[in-house]
């Protein structure tokens, strides 16, 4: 495992870095050996391994044993998704932090959604939950990065003077990193850049895959996600070598793979 204090070095508005979301030790290793600086959980990546749903099924024990299994298979900072961290009270989003620390892992995000709803926590609610993140956060024994979430304008509940209001608000509170997924355009995650202070993260998912990393640089970002892109372009190709597998009898899309000497050589420690 390396140093969780060098995550938050990884942080360079302007200059990001790819935050990689594997959901098993092969696809982490994977990404560490193609040149990931630090890899990620994904909870919708996790829940699709565990064959369940992405709004609040995934318990804080299972977030956390995944969690711990990538961290010591990996030997770049690991950061979880720990989702609204697994409860509305703040007593939750404290034992979330908490344990984070005791399994070691760099830092973890937490999101201002009242799950399994879609409907976001009030403003101040929100924000609470993010300084007691924050206090839990700076009382462990090792330098931890707490990202805060406004993950409401991805749902349509609030539009995008909110959640940069609300970023404001966690970045004062005592969050490390900022994160309004999904806010539209490139446009947009530049005026988040502008208008909060301190490290953003954006995420490369849906319309975003066709921005470049350049482009995320000149936004003004420091760190770009993958959420569950990797694990779906992976069920894509399931999805559809099955479909021709089971519907044509066409097994050429098995084909489309690498060999598993490459596959060893990526994976093994």
């Amino acid at each position: 495992m390396s140093q969780p204090s060098d995550f938050r070095k990884l942080h360079q508005s302007g200059d990001p870095f790819i935050l990689a979301n594997a959901w098993d030790i092969g696809s982490a290793r994977m990404m560490e050996s193609l040149g990931a600086k630090a890899v990620a959980t994904s909870s919708a990546a996790l829940a699709f391994v565990q064959g369940v749903g992405d709004l609040g099924e995934i318990s804080r024990d299972d977030a956390l044993a995944h969690a711990d299994e990538l961290n010591r298979a990996v030997n770049v900072p690991l950061n979880g998704d720990f989702e609204n961290g697994f409860g509305p009270t703040l007593d939750d989003v404290v034992k979330t932090i908490q344990a984070s620390g005791t399994i070691g892992i760099a830092g973890c995000g937490i999101e201002d959604m009242d799950l399994p709803t879609t409907e976001p926590f009030a403003f101040e609610r929100a924000v609470e939950r993010i300084e007691a993140a924050a206090e839990a956060a700076r009382a462990l024994p090792y330098d931890f990065v707490l990202t805060a979430r406004a993950d409401g304008v991805m749902h349509a509940k609030y539009d995008l003077d909110e959640a940069i209001r609300r970023l404001q608000a966690f970045q004062k509170a005592g969050a490390d990193v900022l994160f309004a997924p999904m806010p539209g355009t490139i446009v947009d995650v530049a005026r988040i850049c502008r208008e909060v202070e301190g490290p953003i993260n954006a995420i490369c998912a849906g319309p975003f895959t066709q921005n470049t990393v350049a482009e995320f640089a000149n936004a003004g970002v420091a760190r770009i996600s993958l959420g569950s892109s990797l694990a779906r372009i992976t069920h894509r190709a399931i999805f559809d070598a099955a479909t021709a597998m089971f519907g044509d009898g066409d097994l050429s899309l098995l084909g489309n793979s690498i060999s598993g000497d490459q596959i060893e050589k990526l994976i093994k420690r």
